[in-house]
C-alpha cells in the first residue's frame, strides 16, 4: 500500500494572506500544481478544470480550487492574482517559499524541477507533473485526476466524487 497523499501546508494566497490547509476545511479542494509562465500543461490543465467545475453547475460552489506554484522564485501572490484573475477566476494561487514549496509538494507527491532553458523567460523552465487532487471537506484525500480525457469526462468523475451514493 502506498504512502498517504496530501498533508499540512501553510502558503500564501494571491491577496498576501497567509492561508493553510485548514484554512479550506469545510469546501471540497481542487488543486493543481502549476506555475505561471508554464506555456501549454497548465494553461491546458486550468482550462479543463475551470469547463469541469462550470459543467457541473451549483455543486462547483462547494468546491475550492486552489492553484499551487512550483515557482515561488517568480511566482508571488501579485503575479499568480494577475494570471488567474482574468483567465482563471475560479482558481486562488498560492505560493510561499521554496522550504514550504517543497514540504507541499512531498506531501503530494508532485514532481517539478527547475530546468535551464535559454529560450524561456528567465532561462528556466520547471518541468511537472500534472495531476489533480480532490480533498474532501476535512482536507482529507478524495481522488485525484490525470492530465487525460476532457473536461465532460472529468466533469462526470467530479460528481461521482461529491456524490458517493449515486449511480453513474
Amino acid at each position: 500500500m502506498s504512502a498517504p497523499v496530501g498533508g499540512v501546508f501553510a502558503l500564501t494566497n494571491h491577496y498576501g494572506q497567509p492561508v493553510t490547509n485548514t484554512s479550506f476545511h469545510g469546501k471540497y479542494v481542487l488543486l493543481f500544481f502549476g506555475f505561471t509562465h508554464c506555456k501549454v500543461v497548465c494553461p491546458r490543465a486550468l482550462a479543463r478544470l475551470s469547463q469541469a467545475l462550470e459543467m457541473i453547475g451549483d455543486v462547483a460552489g462547494d468546491i475550492q480550487p486552489l492553484y499551487i506554484t512550483v515557482d515561488s522564485d517568480r511566482d508571488t501572490p501579485d503575479v499568480m492574482r494577475a494570471f488567474l484573475e482574468h483567465t482563471y477566476p475560479r482558481f486562488l494561487g498560492l505560493t510561499g517559499d521554496r522550504e514550504h514549496i517543497s514540504a507541499v509538494k512531498s506531501a503530494y507527491k508532485v514532481y517539478a524541477e527547475r530546468k535551464d532553458d535559454p529560450d524561456a523567460p528567465d532561462g528556466y523552465v520547471v518541468p511537472h507533473t500534472a495531476f489533480s487532487f480532490l480533498l474532501d471537506r476535512k482536507g482529507d484525500y478524495l481522488a485525484h485526476f490525470v492530465d487525460a480525457g476532457d473536461a465532460t469526462e472529468l466533469a462526470v468523475r467530479l460528481r461521482r466524487c461529491l456524490s458517493p451514493g449515486e449511480a453513474g
